[in-house]
C-alpha cells in the first residue's frame, strides 16, 4: 500500500487529481492512499480501518465511542477558535497558489468576506468560549495513567489526530499557541504529549 505524497499537492490540485479515481463523490480530501490493486482510498478514517484491517498489530485502537468523544470536543474547539485561525493559516502557513481557493471556499463557509467574519468575531471571548472544549481533551488524556498518550503506553488513531491539531496551531505563531496551551488547562501536559511522539512526527514541518 502507497501513501500519497500529499506534501506536493497543493488546494486547487486536489480535486484535479483525485476526481477520476472518484467519479461519484462531489468532495475530495487528502490523504489519499493507492491500494496494492492501483485503486485509490481517500478519507482518513476510512484509510485508518483498512490499515487496522490489513496490520491489526499494533492496534490503531479505533475505539468508535471514544474517538467520537475526542471529535465532538475538537470540532467544537475549532468552531470557537475559528475567528484566530481563519486568516492565519492562509498568511502564515501557506503557499500563494493556496491563497485564491483558501479565501474563497472559507468566506463561503462563514457568509461572508474573512476579514469582516475576524473582525466582527475576534476578542478574549475566543479563548474564553474554547477553553471548556479544551479542557475536555484534557481531561481525557489524564484519563488512563499508564502512559501519555490517550490509550496510555499505546499509540493510538486518537493520538494522531490530536498531535496534527497541536503541530498546525504552534506553526501558526506564538501569538496563538501560547493562548492554546493555556487554555488547555494544564499546558505541560500537552507538551509533554508532543514529546512522546516526536518518534511519528519529527519530520513533519
Amino acid at each position: 500500500m502507497t501513501l500519497a505524497n500529499i506534501s506536493q499537492v497543493e488546494y486547487p490540485e486536489i480535486a484535479p487529481r483525485l476526481r477520476p479515481h472518484f467519479p461519484d463523490k462531489k468532495d475530495f480530501t487528502v490523504p489519499t492512499i493507492i491500494q496494492p490493486d492501483g485503486t485509490y482510498m481517500m478519507d482518513s478514517l476510512v484509510i485508518a480501518n483498512e490499515l487496522e484491517k490489513q496490520h491489526p498489530e499494533p492496534s490503531l485502537h479505533l475505539d468508535e465511542p471514544y474517538r467520537l468523544k475526542y471529535i465532538d470536543a475538537l470540532r467544537d474547539a475549532f468552531e470557537a477558535i475559528r475567528p484566530l485561525y481563519i486568516l492565519a493559516v492562509p498568511k502564515r502557513l501557506l503557499k500563494e497558489v493556496n491563497m485564491e481557493y483558501w479565501l474563497r471556499t472559507r468566506s463561503e463557509a462563514v457568509g461572508m468576506p474573512l476579514e469582516k467574519y475576524v473582525e466582527e468575531n475576534s476578542g478574549p471571548h475566543v479563548w474564553e468560549n474554547a477553553a471548556p472544549h479544551l479542557q475536555k481533551i484534557t481531561e481525557m488524556l489524564k484519563e488512563n495513567d499508564k502512559g501519555i498518550f490517550f490509550f496510555g503506553d499505546k499509540v493510538s488513531y486518537v493520538d494522531f489526530t490530536h498531535a496534527g491539531f497541536l503541530i498546525m496551531f504552534r506553526a501558526l505563531g506564538e501569538d496563538i499557541w501560547q493562548p492554546l496551551l493555556k487554555a488547555f488547562g494544564d499546558p505541560d501536559l500537552h507538551l509533554r504529549f508532543l514529546e512522546a511522539l516526536k518518534p511519528w512526527t519529527e519530520n513533519i514541518n
